[in-house]
């Protein structure tokens, strides 16, 4: 299949494509692929609430069950300008697929709101949250549908999903969302999860190549919590970062930025890592925050937000290993142009899996109603992670597929496997 032309929604246009491709290796019958691209269900809802002056303002969100065959949904909300319909159906559907292919019994969802969470105080970011939650409450539930944290949310944010549920029910209910404060049920070593499953993915590839991450130089674009604990991460096996990126443009070090510096900046309030005064500012500007790919590095990992890599930033990279710490980060375009020169991409369905991870965990706490230690959970994330991979390289050396074509073949089959077997009512 030819890669599909550019859109203005190249995230859904991106995974329907990699899902049609992966069904056609399978040779899967007629109609089943349709069967597994379509979502389950697709809600939109109004969300009005009355600002801290007393004025009305109205948002719109979305919650999207896409597939739930193999158990609840699991997926993030999303707070973000640009979430809308497309967006979040395309990130449920690649949901579907992680959760499939990390062999967890759950299911792919996703939400979102198209809201700036930055231009809401505290008091109307709360009441955004609670009436979403109140408009999808019949739909959700630690057997139905089972929220976490994605781009704009956060812990706090959990716990008014929580809280709200827990209200329309009648008692506390833990295990309606994952990434919750650890006073209320969360899980210890879920702030990291992601980024060690990430820094996880490129010490897998690296050591299958005989070689490490250790002397590597990595550059980083967006610098949030799955990029800074990358970061942190690597550092601690001996990587260097030697470019970070943000929303504010880029900054870089050849001998290696001051990753601690970076983060006490950050947690002192800086907007952007151009501002910590921690390495060289090479550009200024979100429009130049995937120039960072640029500058001479071994690995990338692009940790910000979709369709960060197209075919004209593929071309710049210099990077031999792509490991996607954000949800679909390069366009299938981008793909074409690094399969061709060799380079070793590492998809995100696999490699941001450790967040997904923990939130199985810490659904199973809640469930069990324990508190494991932080060292076991962070084993229990790395141990899963070190299985799937096994079986996806193992697939991708049998068949001689790319990481990305064993990964959604691996996650498709499981999936048509499961309807299959569920059969079709009526």
């Amino acid at each position: 299949m030819t890669s599909p032309e550019p859109t203005a929604d190249q995230s859904l246009t991106s995974v329907e494509y990699r899902m049609r491709e992966a069904g056609a290796w399978l040779q899967l019958e007629d109609g089943v692929i349709e069967n597994l691209i379509a979502p389950r269900r697709v809600l939109e809802v109004s969300i009005p609430i009355r600002r801290d002056d007393g004025t009305r303002v109205r948002f719109t969100g979305w919650r999207v069950q896409h597939n739930i065959t193999r158990g609840p949904g699991k997926g993030g909300i999303r707070y973000h300008p640009s979430v809308n319909r497309e967006e979040t159906v395309s990130l449920a559907a690649a949901m579907s697929l992680k959760t499939a292919l990390m062999n967890l019994p759950l299911g792919g969802a996703k939400g979102g709101i198209a809201v700036d969470p930055k231009l809401l105080s505290p008091r109307e970011l709360e009441r955004v949250t609670r009436r979403y939650v109140s408009e999808i409450f019949a739909f959700l539930g630690p057997d139905k549908d089972v929220p976490a944290p994605d781009v704009g949310t956060n812990a706090q944010v959990m716990a008014w999903v929580m809280d709200q549920y827990s209200i329309g029910i009648g008692h506390a209910v833990p295990g309606v969302v994952t990434g919750k404060p650890l006073a209320l049920g969360g899980s210890l070593g879920r702030d990291s999860a992601t980024g060690r499953g990430v820094v996880e993915a490129a010490s897998l590839a690296c050591q299958t190549r005989g070689t490490s991450i250790e002397g590597k130089r990595i550059v980083i674009q967006g610098f949030g919590n799955v990029g800074m604990w990358a970061a942190r991460l690597a550092v601690g096996w001996g990587a260097r970062i030697v470019g970070v990126s943000d929303v504010g443009g880029v900054i870089a070090s050849e001998k290696g930025l001051d990753v601690d510096a970076l983060v006490i900046a950050k947690q002192q309030g800086i907007e952007s890592v151009v501002d910590a005064g921690v390495g060289e500012v090479i550009a200024r500007g979100v429009e130049h925050s995937a120039d960072v790919f640029a500058l001479p590095s071994d690995i990338a990992l692009p940790c910000a937000l979709g369709d960060a890599i197209d075919a004209r930033e593929a071309g710049l990279l210099t990077a031999k290993y792509v490991i996607e710490g954000a949800n679909g980060p390069l366009t299938p375009a981008a793909d074409d142009v690094l399969n061709d020169r060799g380079v070793i991409v590492v998809p995100d369905i696999f490699a941001n899996a450790g967040g997904v991870t923990c939130s199985y965990l810490e659904q199973c706490q809640n469930y069990a109603h324990l508190q494991w230690d932080e060292d076991e959970v962070n084993a229990s994330v790395v141990s899963t992670m070190r299985s799937a991979f096994k079986r996806l390289h193992a697939f991708s050396e049998e068949h001689s597929l790319s990481y990305r074509r064993a990964a959604s073949v691996l996650g498709v089959k499981a999936l048509a496997d499961a309807h299959q077997l569920r059969g079709l009512h009526p």
